[in-house]
């Protein structure tokens, strides 16, 4: 049991919306605030006033054991071994049962391994996750979210994207120093969390609060005042600070700062009360009594150094066991030891833990030797620490156990090879880039280092650079591992696909990357999993040339068992052909791949791929014409941190060109400029030869057709060296409008025949359709404009279809033809239905100039709905009012979660509704009125 509750004052809107959100379920909240603010009580307040509601409690440590999702776990069980499991749960609730021993009786009988860590982790997600929604309806409460380990903090942003319908999470942190944590990127993408974050109390609740914790009405004046000035309003100390008024008339305790009264406490204790406590201290937050009586040796002497430490206000009683009050008193005592002091008890505690019979707590061992000095051991029990994660598919856990032991000045050189090539497995998927990086560089001087491990760690850092943006470098690196991984073809075969992406670096041709991939097929042999990866290279890479084997090569891939048995590579594959697809303008084949896409990422729970998703998603929705909220999205997408500075830099080049095609140049032109310069500085082809024909082309949108004619013929000549033609079709064409404009037409001729003499025999449908453009452009053939023009209806490629129009409007209407005004009229209802202003602008400009009458609507401005549904608000209605959840809709219409529940919130607020269950009255009203 707890000890007695603090006096609960004020916080009355934060706990109404703590209750309202917890009454709401699926929600998340997180609660977050300065340490001592009443983050916990908040949430016990809470929770008292919820009935028939399991309520499920896990607190994280600083130093934790790298068992997989050790504090949702630990929920799970005490809750099992309280209260008894539901009668009927998930088949996949058996993969608990090697995890859950105690209650492993109450649990479905646990399903065979399944051979790879990465999948017996994935698994082990799902299992959690249908555990909590048969646990339902529920609430998981998540204590001390800031020192979630690795796995656990991974399955938090697993759970956000897919909280159960029945289920309720409550997540507390520190606000302090947690503004970095990989969990804000994760609810942010879910787009479904509350935060509640908790100021300190104004000075008229401080006055309350001490007149509760007094038991006094009357307080002497000024009293308050210097209260609020000693504790700036945070409850607990305002608590510690009253512990020690004995005498209110005599003002509050000196010192008042919390520290130095806790050390006033601390030095009021005799000699043998410290001694002890010193030695509880060294043992964390929560000393492990048993442990601590066997460093002491007394078990007597022990609880009477609790009692008295329970007496001063140092320690508080929790669920039966002594901890200190807060983690400040824990550090006080912690950090006044004398350094040989400390190290001497830090040592026994680890000798102490290794004498125990059973499993070695690694993590603990590692923290007390590397705390006491002992180099070889605190080395081994890292090393053990990360086998231990490593074996439950948990590299980041394992590189954060390996990173300091590789760092240890004195480790022989045979550990440090063996160290560096456990981390150089880990390090990509397990450690922040800007750790990553100048370890691994370190560990590239050290002379010992064998050539396959020197090769290993390049490679490693050569992957990390790439992720941080660093294109060309990164590449660079690869490419040296190469000869140093001879005697590891299946690592060199990986390498070799990489070096097979055509988008990584500008001075590259197409032909290097080809035989690179040829290099790797035949190393692959023999290496099914590795196979699978180049194999996702090379198609990949046939689509981006428009190779016509390319699509045949994937479907055939698409049905391996070996990459549709693992379902992080079928998600890669997914994500890498959609890509490849967009860039080739198969807008079609682009989104049934991102529906499988989003399948295969949401089994495998890989947290970076689910980014990837959301970026693809908003490029398909902007080919598609798909616009709603589409200019919101990508701001959203730009805020969001990201863990790969290379899908940063795409992030903006979305926003950028979202902004171009609605007309809003002013913003567009300083963001896509930036991102051409950072492009170009790391050498990435891809933003740089799209962007910069973004560029060119709003250039000559503003009237600028030599400057856009001169960033075209960048274009050109970045392709020239690369031989990415697909690429080359955007910037020909904006060349030769630039040049039409400048009245020096035959100027883009060769360009346009170098063009049409690179794509023969290539499939590249959007770069032949503006082929046809530029031919039609130059023979001023009507033919031409037409075919162009259904070229980019059949590919659904909205915006490329209206400017098709627009063309062939302004040809005919040029000419005399009576169906010109009618395309120019289809036009601008095309760019008015997207809502590219730019476009509608451009095309007045054409009907002003050849004397076509402007019709109304169209005076530069989006169709407005009103008070009435959008065609899209009314088709997401119609589904969710079919019972058809969010995550459904999502997939059905190729939108984000988030922006489905903006639709379904928008159609309740124009129809005047209240609840998802009002729906089918409310459009059936709507639709006979």
């Amino acid at each position: 049991m707890q000890g007695p509750l603090p006096h609960f004052v004020g916080r009355s809107s934060e706990l109404g919306a703590l209750q309202q959100a917890l009454m709401s379920a699926p929600a998340i909240v997180v609660v977050d605030g300065e340490a001592g603010v009443g983050k916990s009580r908040l949430v016990i307040e809470a929770l008292a006033g919820l009935g028939g509601v399991r309520q499920l409690r896990g607190g994280c440590e600083p130093v934790q054991e790298p068992f997989p999702l050790g504090p949702v776990l630990d929920a799970v069980r005490e809750h099992a071994l309280r209260s008894p499991l539901p009668g009927r749960l998930s088949p996949v609730v058996g993969a608990l049962v090697p995890y859950l021993p105690e209650i492993a009786a109450a649990l479905p009988p646990a399903p065979p391994p399944l051979g790879d860590p990465t999948a017996e982790r994935h698994r082990l997600f799902r299992a959690v996750l249908a555990v909590l929604d048969d646990l339902g309806p529920a609430v998981l409460v998540l204590e001390d979210v800031h020192w979630a380990d690795a796995g656990t903090g991974e399955f938090v942003a697993f759970l956000a994207a897919r909280v159960p319908a029945r289920l309720a999470v409550v997540l507390t942190l520190r606000s302090e120093g947690s503004a970095e944590l990989p969990i804000w990127e994760a609810l942010a993408r879910a787009g479904a969390s509350t935060r509640i974050s908790l100021d300190p109390l104004p000075p008229a609740q401080v006055g309350e609060l001490a007149r509760q914790l007094l038991g006094s009405a009357e307080l002497p004046h000024g009293f308050v005042t210097s209260l609020v000035e000693a504790t700036a309003g945070i409850p607990f100390l305002v608590e510690e600070v009253l512990r020690t008024a004995s005498d209110l008339s005599a003002g509050l305790p000196v010192p008042t700062a919390l520290r130095d009264l806790l050390r006033a406490r601390w030095s009021a204790l005799d000699d043998d009360t410290r001694e002890v406590l010193s030695a509880a201290a060294v043992l964390g937050t929560a000393p492990d009594e048993a442990l601590l009586t066997r460093m002491v040796g007394d078990p007597a002497r022990v609880a009477r150094a609790l009692s008295r430490g329970l007496a001063a206000g140092l320690l508080h009683e929790q669920d039966g066991q002594c901890r200190f009050r807060h983690a400040l008193a824990w550090q006080v005592i912690h950090e006044g030891l004398p350094p040989p002091t400390r190290r001497w008890l830090h040592l026994r505690a680890a000798r102490l833990l290794d004498e125990d019979d059973g499993p070695r707590p690694v993590a603990r061992l590692t923290h007390h030797y590397q705390q006491a000095g002992a180099t070889t051991q605190f080395v081994r029990s890292a090393e053990a620490a990360a086998d231990l994660a490593m074996s439950h598919g948990d590299d980041a856990t394992a590189a954060h156990f390996l990173v300091p032991a590789v760092q240890v000045a004195t480790l022989p050189s045979a550990d440090r090879v063996r160290l560096a090539g456990k981390l150089a497995r880990a390090a990509v998927d397990g450690l922040a880039h800007s750790v990553a990086v100048p370890v691994l560089t370190d560990l590239l001087v050290e002379d010992e280092l064998p050539s396959a491990v020197r090769g290993e760690l390049r490679f490693m850092l050569g992957r990390l650079l790439r992720q941080q943006g660093d294109a060309e470098q990164g590449y660079r690196e690869i490419e040296r591992s190469v000869d140093e991984l001879a005697d590891r073809p299946d690592l060199m075969a990986r390498a070799l696909a990489i070096l097979a992406v055509p988008d990584l670096v500008v001075d590259r041709p197409v032909s290097v990357h080809v035989a690179r991939g040829a290099q790797a097929q035949a190393l692959a042999a023999g290496h099914p999993r590795v196979a699978v990866a180049v194999g996702i290279a090379r198609t990949s890479l046939a689509i981006e040339i428009g190779d016509p084997s390319g699509w045949p090569l994937v479907e055939a891939l698409s049905r391996d068992p070996a990459l549709l048995g693992d379902p992080r590579e079928h998600a890669r594959a997914c994500i890498n052909w959609a890509q490849a697809a967009l860039h080739v303008g198969d807008v079609a084949r682009a989104e049934s791949l991102l529906a499988e896409t989003r399948e295969a990422v949401d089994e495998v729970a890989y947290l970076r791929f689910a980014g990837l998703v959301d970026l693809i998603e908003a490029w398909v929705d902007l080919s598609a014409g798909r616009w709603d909220g589409l200019l919101d999205r990508a701001r959203a997408l730009v805020r969001t941190p990201r863990e790969f500075t290379a899908a940063a830099l795409d992030a903006r080049f979305l926003l950028a060109s979202v902004l171009c095609l609605a007309g809003d140049f002013d913003e567009a032109e300083p963001l896509l400029r930036d991102v051409v310069a950072e492009a170009a500085r790391v050498g990435a082809f891809r933003p740089l030869a799209p962007a910069r024909t973004q560029l060119a082309r709003m250039l000559l949108d503003r009237g600028q057709p030599q400057a856009a004619a001169d960033e075209a013929t960048r274009v050109l000549d970045i392709v020239r060296i690369k031989q990415l033609w697909p690429s080359a079709a955007d910037a020909t064409l904006c060349l030769l409008d630039a040049m039409v404009r400048l009245g020096r037409p035959d100027d883009a001729r060769p360009a346009v025949d170098e063009l049409a003499a690179s794509l023969r025999d290539t499939e590249a449908p959007a770069a032949h359709a503006r082929l046809v453009q530029c031919r039609a452009e130059l023979a001023s053939d009507g033919r031409l404009f037409d075919d162009a023009r259904r070229r980019f209806t059949d590919l659904g490629l909205r915006y490329e279809q209206a400017d098709a129009e627009a063309r062939l409007g302004r040809h005919l209407a040029a000419r005399g033809d009576a169906a010109g005004p009618r395309w120019l009229e289809q036009a601008l209802r095309s760019f008015d239905t997207l809502g590219a202003l730019g476009g509608i602008a451009d095309v007045r400009r054409t009907m002003r100039g050849l004397g076509v009458p402007v019709p109304y609507p169209w005076r530069g401005g989006r169709q407005s709905y009103g008070a009435q549904l959008s065609p899209r608000e009314r088709e997401v209605a119609a589904l969710a009012a079919s019972g058809t959840t969010n995550r459904e809709i999502a997939e059905r219409l190729f939108l984000s979660q988030r922006t489905v529940e903006s639709h379904v919130a928008n159609a309740l607020r124009k129809l005047g509704g209240h609840s998802r269950r009002e729906l089918a009255t409310l459009l059936g009203l709507a639709a006979n009125t």
